[in-house]
């Protein structure tokens, strides 16, 4: 059978800017067979997200991120439908999931690595299930939940940078669910900035493209900062940080501003804000949502829940055409985009 997917052309370079040119889509062809075990499957929608960055690189610096090959088909989140199986769990007709999933127009995979979707959860959006309903949304959630130590009543202001993107734009609408008193987001555009308040319920949004984000802070923030979802790390990170409380705390999500630089994950911070850090007893601690697994199911349920009720508003970047996902991944690491970045590969 003959197929298009798209590989990886060309790497940036450890410091440098992806581009589009760095993917190549070309004609492929797969077996005509589903063997016992595999399941053919149609592609419907692919997840781009930046931890992909350090995937185009030889060396990814994680333990649990393997490198994409020159030439070889990439993969991540993918959603699609069942068009052949020879597993005992699944049928024609299924929707299915996987975290390694190929970019690729049909695929035929091993039945063990797919979970059946309900699209009844997420109102017929499957989609969602690469975003709010899926490791996106339970990034956020298990992010807040497990080192943000949120507690109602307790009067927290969080604050979230990259407040826009996929993970930010959840994470503070959790927060506030979860009971921050004050959700405050910083994002790189006005139009952001407002879809933050008027659609997200933030308090406010501060765009650190214009005037002194730490003055900005201080006057939204006149209690300092209890809880900081960080997906930016650098600079904004460090002013931040100079204005959190006595025993706060960091979500350590992403490091988007160091994903094209060979440092560390996670960075290690300027001395004088790690001297910060220490007196103010802040936690900062790696944060891997694949390290609870346990908690993915009722996780999941939970943010299916709050997206039936309306209570988790959901805004994607859709861009149509697996030929075009090279250029979503660009737009999204130049910070491009708004909420989840999915390109749809087939109706």
């Amino acid at each position: 059978m003959i197929i298009q997917r798209v590989v990886l052309n060309s790497r940036p370079g450890k410091n440098g800017v992806p581009v589009a040119e760095n993917f190549r889509l070309e004609q492929s062809t797969i077996a005509d067979t589903v063997q016992a075990g595999q399941v053919r499957v149609k592609t419907l929608y692919l997840s781009v997200d930046p931890y992909m960055r350090c995937r185009m690189n030889e060396d990814t610096g994680s333990d649990y991120l393997q490198p994409w090959q020159l030439s070889e088909v990439a993969d991540g989140g993918g959603v699609g439908v069942v068009q052949e199986s020879k597993h005992d769990n699944f049928a024609e007709g299924d929707f299915v999931t996987s975290f390694t999933w190929p970019w690729q127009t049909v695929a035929i995979l091993d039945g063990s690595l797919l979970q059946k979707l309900v699209p009844q959860l997420v109102n017929g959006r499957l989609s969602y299930f690469l975003g709010a309903a899926g490791i996106t949304g339970l990034t956020a959630l298990l992010g807040v939940r497990e080192k943000g130590h949120v507690a109602v009543g307790a009067n927290q202001t969080m604050v979230v940078s990259g407040a826009a993107g996929a993970c930010g734009s959840l994470a503070g609408q959790i927060g506030r669910l979860e009971g921050c008193s004050r959700v405050v987001g910083i994002a790189g555009t006005d139009e952001k900035c407002s879809i933050l308040v008027q659609e997200m319920g933030f308090d406010a949004a501060i765009n650190y493209k214009k005037g002194n984000v730490a003055e900005q802070l201080r006057e939204l923030c006149p209690g300092g900062v209890d809880v900081y979802f960080d997906n930016v790390g650098g600079d904004i990170s460090d002013t931040v940080i100079s204005q959190m409380n006595q025993n706060s705390h960091i979500i350590l999500c992403g490091q988007i501003s160091q994903y094209n630089k060979d440092v560390p994950y996670p960075p290690p911070l300027p001395p004088d804000i790690e001297k910060i850090r220490k007196e103010r007893n802040i936690t900062r601690e790696r944060f891997l949502v694949l390290n609870y697994m346990d908690k993915h199911e009722a996780s999941i349920l939970q943010l299916c829940q709050w997206i039936q009720e309306g209570k988790l508003k959901v805004r994607e970047t859709m861009v149509e055409g697996l030929a075009n996902i090279g250029a979503a991944f660009q737009s999204m690491m130049s910070g491009g985009n708004i909420g989840k970045q999915i390109v749809s590969v087939s109706k």
